[in-house]
């Protein structure tokens, strides 16, 4: 057997990301480009800073994100600390000149990884993918203003991230448990530079509480929280599948020249937006 044909049938341990732009599908065809331009930019630049060898790194395109595979020679606390970094680092430097903030979410499993001539697969693949993909890291990302959401699987965490390592800190870390279509997994998640996040509330379980074991509920968690919330024009915002949900804060992605209102973005370095109720105790002074 030759070794292309080994290659077809051998896994290899390797690191799977997985990462997503924040509502992809609101940018229009014009803008699209531009948006993927800058997410390439974005790993790019973190693998050269991080000094990780391109053909270290498996990349496939999906369109809205970039599916990645870091062979096994890599240290994966490497790429939890310093190459991480360097994203958020780049990432905050792209937001700088947008109106509406590019937002990734970014999944992270390791696991046996096939490759063949279209691609990778394995469950190790479908997991990060999950990861990433999962209506708690969406939720998280607005709920915490934040460019950047980091997902570990459980088997991640445990093997390096609770180990620590440079610019790895457990204590940032937050779980929670995830529905997936293979069962009930625990997730570990980050928002790089900054304390553990308090795991947003699930409107779909009984009483709008966390469907999680991690954090405590924030006052936006509260069991009178609406399912689906409505703002002061009594419109009904988006769903959990597509980031929204949050009263008084409105806007649409239409790239660099991006429309927007009710928004405050604070520059240079993080970019934000408020709700319709602190725009108000602002302008009472309060």
């Amino acid at each position: 057997m030759n070794d292309d044909a080994m290659d077809l049938t051998e896994a290899r341990y390797e690191l799977v990301i997985s990462v997503d732009a924040r509502r992809s599908g609101e940018y229009d065809d014009a803008d699209k480009p531009r948006m993927r331009a800058r997410i390439y930019r974005v790993l790019e630049t973190a693998f050269t800073h991080a000094k990780v060898a391109r053909d270290a790194v498996h990349m496939e395109d999906r369109g809205d994100g970039v599916l990645l595979a870091v062979a096994g020679r890599i240290a994966v606390t490497r790429m939890l600390g310093l190459w991480l970094v360097e994203v958020h680092e780049k990432l905050r430097d792209e937001n700088r000149a947008l109106r509406v903030p590019l937002g990734l979410r970014i999944g992270m499993h390791v696991g046996p990884v096939r490759h063949d001539a279209r691609g990778i697969s394995g469950r190790a693949v479908d997991l990060a993918c999950r990861l990433a993909d999962s209506p708690v890291a969406r939720r998280l990302l607005d709920a915490e203003k934040a460019d950047l959401v980091l997902v570990t699987s459980n088997t991640l965490y445990e093997d390096v991230v609770s180990g620590g390592g440079k610019f790895i800190e457990a204590a940032r870390y937050s779980p929670a448990r995830l529905e997936l279509k293979e069962g009930e997994a625990t997730a570990w998640f980050q928002l790089p530079g900054r304390p553990a996040p308090e795991i947003p509330a699930d409107p779909r379980s009984p009483g709008g509480g966390p469907s999680t074991t991690g954090g405590a509920p924030s006052a936006a968690e509260a069991p009178d929280t609406p399912d689906t919330p409505v703002d002061a024009d009594g419109d009904q915002y988006g769903d959990e599948d597509d980031d929204a949900g949050f009263p008084g804060t409105r806007y649409t992605v239409h790239g660099d020249m991006s429309q927007h209102h009710d928004n405050v973005y604070q520059q240079p370095v993080h970019i934000g937006r408020i709700t319709d109720g602190a725009r108000s105790r602002k302008e009472r002074g309060e």
